[in-house]
């Protein structure tokens, strides 16, 4: 386990990517998400690992991502912020009703991150839908509530992030892995 891999989840458009964009300004050290640059990358390709036409293919491209980016994460000195990491793969599959295939369990098990992880919750005065971001309200939340089952079934202890300034956020961060 790497007690300086510090995570932050959530349903979708819950203010996770505006959080990590400002603690890279601030000096930290972040992975970015993947599932929007996948999406992006594979409707200006004309690709098919999409969440709306194949998930087991957009979650193989998934693991393959943030399996870089835990990767790329050990180059970095000092605590590393993820947006988003391996466990959200298996939420993401059994949100939808699908395997968790061994080699994301294996992947889950064996590369970890810090047992605290920061979850922002569901956040309906903030959540916008967009070209990437197609779920409703209504699914965000149940995603939001996916990726609690599967970081707790996982051993991590989550922390809630306030529902709170993009600034007060990244202080309530800062002050907890030390950055």
């Amino acid at each position: 386990m790497s007690a300086r891999f510090h995570i932050i989840t959530g349903g979708p458009g819950s203010g996770k990517t505006s959080l990590v964009g400002l603690l890279a300004m601030q000096g930290l050290c972040c992975m970015p998400e993947g599932g929007r640059a996948i999406i992006q990358e594979q409707v200006a390709n004309g690709g098919t690992a999409l969440p709306w036409a194949d998930r087991t293919a957009f979650a193989s491209m998934m693991l393959d991502w943030e399996l870089h980016a835990y990767k790329a994460a050990a180059l970095c000195e000092g605590p590393v912020v993820f947006d988003r990491g391996l466990p959200d793969i298996v939420g993401y599959l059994q949100l939808n009703g699908l395997d968790v295939p061994l080699t994301v369990m294996h992947a889950v098990e064996v590369l970890r991150y810090a047992e605290q992880v920061f979850i922002a919750p569901h956040w309906p005065a903030i959540y916008r839908q967009d070209a990437e971001r197609t779920q409703s309200e209504m699914e965000a939340k149940v995603t939001f509530e996916a990726m609690v089952d599967a970081y707790t079934s996982l051993g991590y202890r989550l922390v809630h992030l306030p529902l709170a300034s993009v600034s007060e956020r990244a202080a309530f961060i800062r002050s907890r892995i030390n950055a």
